[in-house]
């Protein structure tokens, strides 16, 4: 896999790749960096626990219960 950041200056870009790329389907993305960032944090959701509450006092794990078959 290569990475490579570019900064264009026209909109026309040649680049060289390797030489066992030749012959093989090969994917390009191009987005603006910044355009990255915003989709990232977009996608972040926050996770919240507290749909469930379960009063845990007085509970003591057992290990071989848990794992009887």
């Amino acid at each position: 896999m290569i990475r490579t950041l570019i900064t264009a200056d026209r909109n026309i870009l040649s680049f060289p790749i390797p030489k066992n790329y030749i012959g093989r389907v090969i994917e390009i993305i191009a987005f603006p960096v910044d355009e990255e960032k915003d989709e990232i944090q977009a996608k972040k959701k926050e996770v919240s626990f507290d749909a469930v509450s379960i009063d845990t006092r007085g509970f003591k794990f057992n290990r071989d219960e848990a794992n009887e078959r």
